[in-house]
């Protein structure tokens, strides 16, 4: 510290040109966190396997909402209208494909709502990087009379909740140093004094912006838009905590008497200790952000930068105004910067020292109802993220009311393969699997390739073809009656002429041709009786083809009987007529009997090919080939199947909102369900993967309850090292730990009564408790290492006496640190971002709780208890 005094100018020189060079030279860190996919989950969960997949084959553009809100129901002139708004926005230099509502049929029952007052345009943007410029220009367009326009989408979301957030940072920054300032005045009531906290944290900001910035640029640091919020909460909040305490005790020591160089060397070697230790344990706090496997987590890690910054600049900097300033550092009071003894914390003292049971059953009175009543309820719903009025909320809200959420935001199931999908089997199980998602009480629709709109194809099942097999025989047995009916007016015909030639004495030439008849009719009736008793179709086609043999033959013998009666008599000519006419009416039976085969073979050969195809057997589906010919079928091809044919995707329209706690558990269900439904089939070689909103939601639950459950513990372990090595004990650490944890879990009951019980939010934002733990925790081990530290310095005065006069000195530090800190935190909720609103609210309850609760009334009722039993139990 000597040497620090000695060469104080120069070392402030440094300080001062490192930080403006820094200043210009480094990037910006607004713009490098509008620039970093924060939000980005790691790589091995599904949903962003689902998304590395589709960017593989080409798929994976992002696709914004065009929503279109009509005054009055579609009419053809403003059909008109839209189709040439649609067609301005084709000519736009971002936008890859729109998929127009009107194309086709299919298209328009699900693009078009209900009431025909909402159409709904998506439109494919070339990369998502593109999709808020795109959501521009088309916002720049004209919209049609009669009509309001909404653009949204995942991209244009995200644009305007971190637009929210910079405009909240920039709120929470001009708050924060106003606030600081006011405060500092009201404590020191000097002029001069605020100015030291200020410019030194001001000097750490702007260092460690700098710093944090070329670090993302150089070494892919993590960052987001939270980055620079909690640096300035953080920074500005315990930097002037750090500032009071040394400046306090410098006080002290001049009013002392010792000079300035020894006062700042003292103050140093006291204060400057627990200084060191507390921002240690911060520093620890922060650090351990670095083991979360979320990017959006990791990027709080700057503020670890921010700490250790901090500790060089109090270290060099305020010994600086220290020794300049010397006692017009207090100008114009001389007695300002004294703390005085704390009587709050004296009377609250006398009960925790001395009656511990009454005091922790106080504090179990105080904090029961919160932790009895916390549900930990999570949202994960973006759109809460800033207010409703914004243009892209809206329009998912139009969405939602015009076609429910369900098919605006479905659970997407993407899968993978080596090989071509689209073949009968592999479309045969894709079917099958769509039907069994279906059935699931979760959902309210599947699309696919085999069922584009929602509904099922029923020609693609067995029971629907054979069906329609059942009915062709229905029909054969109808020709084949009719071929009946046909030939009975043969044979009497038959035997009318034969009376006739019997009576002019011909003699019997007919009787063949009418026996002939006589047995092809039995035989005919024969087949459709056996058609209906056993359905074999491959037998009877067998029989048609003797019947046809039998009545050419007979066809033949009417031939040949014409030429003997037109022979024989003179005046034959309407007798070989009527012969003519009877052989006409033979071949007619012919040619229906060969409808009747052909149609007869074409169901054999059908069910054959159902036998045949081994699929069938465990999915009740048989594809024909012609129908993956079609063009319907096609069109359903170029929707949802890769480019290559190699995968393909189904959109899972769930019952529950997909934002809710209800969907993630929905699609969850539906993973484990298409788990089961795959295994054995030729689905299960390849890779399935989820994604989509309800996908999505589930991977951040895991992922955030993994990342929240790890740094816990890895804080907690840091903390209680640090703790146990500053404070020399075991137990006292394990005190102030529980002391935390139970300020924590309060601090989150009684945010989700304000948010969720009072504003009826559905619940806390998803972010809120990891940084809100990260964020109490490791700043309220500060209070307690200034309470601890002191208390180990009176000592000799024993356990209750030195844990009173600790609280009486530190006390008014201390409830002066956490007003200080919770007004720079309390700074973020006026920002409008409700996960900065939610985790101030949590971190200034947890503060004002620790500082006048669980710090002066919990934790030495716990210390004076433990010790208490100690000294009455030495064995």
């Amino acid at each position: 510290m000597r040497a620090i005094i000695k060469f104080r100018w120069l070392i402030a020189v440094l300080l001062a040109v490192l930080t403006a060079g820094l200043f210009f030279y480094a990037p910006s860190l607004t713009e490098l966190a509008e620039e970093e996919d924060s939000f980005q989950l790691p790589a091995n969960v599904t949903s962003q396997q689902a998304d590395d997949i589709l960017n593989e084959a080409g798929e994976g553009e992002e696709t914004i909402s065009l929503v279109l809100q009509l005054d009055e129901p579609l009419t053809d002139n403003t059909e008109k209208e839209i189709q040439r708004y649609i067609e301005e926005i084709e000519n736009g230099k971002n936008t890859e494909s729109i998929t127009n509502p009107f194309e086709r049929e299919e298209l328009r029952e699900q693009l078009i709502s209900e009431n025909e007052d909402v159409v709904l345009v998506p439109v494919a943007i070339n990369g998502s990087a593109d999709a808020v410029e795109a959501g521009n220009k088309i916002e720049s367009l004209t919209v049609p009379d009669g009509m309001k326009r909404y653009v949204t989408g995942d991209s244009i979301i995200s644009d305007d909740v971190d637009k929210t957030t910079q405009e909240g940072l920039e709120k929470t920054e001009g708050i924060t140093v106003i606030l600081i300032f006011i405060l500092l005045l009201v404590v020191f009531r000097a002029v001069v004094t605020p100015f030291v906290p200020l410019i030194s944290v001001a000097i750490t900001y702007l260092l460690s912006q700098s710093i944090v910035s070329l670090f993302v640029e150089w070494f892919g640091f993590p960052v987001s838009t939270y980055t620079q919020i909690f640096l300035v909460a953080v920074l500005f909040g315990i930097g002037t905590d750090y500032c009071i305490l040394l400046l306090s005790r410098y006080k002290e020591e001049l009013s002392a008497g010792h000079a300035v160089q020894e006062a700042i060397i003292n103050t140093y070697k006291t204060a400057g200790k627990t200084l060191f230790y507390s921002g240690l344990a911060v520093f620890v706090g922060f650090s351990a952000i670095g083991f979360a496997n979320f990017a959006i987590f990791q990027s709080a890690v700057g503020v670890a930068v921010g700490i250790f910054v901090l500790l060089i600049v109090l270290y060099t900097l305020v010994p600086f105004f220290m020794a300049v300033l010397k006692e017009k550092l207090f100008w114009p009071s001389k007695q300002a910067a004294s703390h005085h003894d704390s009587k709050l914390w004296k009377a609250m003292g006398s009960l925790s020292v001395y009656r511990p049971i009454f005091s922790i059953a106080i504090v179990a009175l105080l904090t029961v109802p919160f932790l009895v009543t916390y549900d930990n309820d999570v949202s994960y719903n973006n759109t809460d993220e800033i207010s409703a009025g914004a243009e892209s909320v809206e329009g998912l809200r139009v969405i939602e009311e015009a076609f429910g959420m369900g098919d605006a935001l479905p659970l997407q199931v993407v899968i993978d393969t080596e090989e071509d999908m689209v073949t009968a089997e592999k479309i045969a199980y894709v079917e099958n699997l769509s039907q069994a998602i279906e059935r699931s009480d979760d959902v309210e629709e599947v699309r696919s390739v085999t069922r584009p709109t929602g509904y099922v194809i029923d020609e693609l099942y067995v029971d629907t073809q054979m069906e329609d097999v059942s009915s062709g025989i229905g029909d054969a047995r109808e020709g084949l009656s009719e071929v009946q009916d046909g030939l009975t007016e043969i044979e009497n015909g038959l035997h009318d002429m034969n009376n006739q030639v019997s009576s002019s004495g011909s003699g019997g030439s007919l009787d063949e041709a009418i026996a002939g008849v006589e047995d092809v009719n039995e035989q005919v009736g024969g087949i459709s009786q056996q058609l209906q008793q056993t359905r074999d179709i491959q037998t009877a086609v067998k029989q048609l083809a003797g019947v046809q043999q039998g009545l050419t033959e007979i066809q033949s013998g009417l031939e040949q009987g014409n030429v003997e009666i037109s022979a024989q008599q003179q005046q034959s000519s309407n007798l070989s007529g009527g012969l003519e006419d009877l052989a006409a009416g033979v071949q007619e039976a012919i040619d229906g009997l060969e409808d009747i085969e052909t149609g007869l073979e074409e169901a054999e050969s059908f069910t054959e090919d159902i036998s045949e195809a081994a699929y069938t057997r465990g999915t009740g589906v048989f594809v024909p080939e012609e129908f993956l010919e079609e063009e319907d079928f096609q069109d359903a091809v170029d929707e949802y199947v890769f480019s290559d044919n190699t995968g393909m995707t189904l959109e899972v329209s769930l019952k529950d909102d997909p934002n809710s706690l209800e969907a993630i558990n929905a699609s969850k269900r539906v993973k484990r369900l298409v788990d089961q439904e795959i295994q054995g089939t030729p689905l299960a070689k390849g890779d399935i993967a989820y994604s989509g909103v309800p996908g999505i939601h589930a991977d951040l639950q895991e992922v955030s309850s993994e990342d929240f459950t790890k740094t816990i513990l890895i804080i907690l372990v840091g903390l209680f090292v640090i703790l146990a090595v500053l404070l020399r004990s075991l137990f006292q650490p394990l005190f102030i730990l529980a002391g935390l944890l139970l300020t924590y879990y309060t601090a989150m009951g009684a945010a989700e009564l304000i948010f969720v019980n009072g504003l009826g939010y559905p619940g806390i934002m998803w972010p809120v408790p990891f940084f809100a733990f990260v964020m109490l925790v490791a700043l309220g081990v500060d209070y307690s290492i200034f309470l601890f530290d002191r208390y180990r310095e009176e000592a000799a005065l024993g356990v209750r006496q030195g844990l009173m006069k600790s609280m009486v000195k530190m006390g008014t530090v201390i409830i002066t640190a956490a007003i200080i800190l919770s007004g720079t935190f309390g700074a973020m909720i006026p920002s409008g971002v409700l996960t900065l609103m939610q985790v101030g609210t949590v971190v200034v309850t947890g503060l004002m709780l620790f500082g006048l609760v669980i710090l002066p009334l919990f934790i030495p009722a716990v210390v004076s208890f433990n010790e208490s039993n100690q000294s009455n139990n030495p064995s």
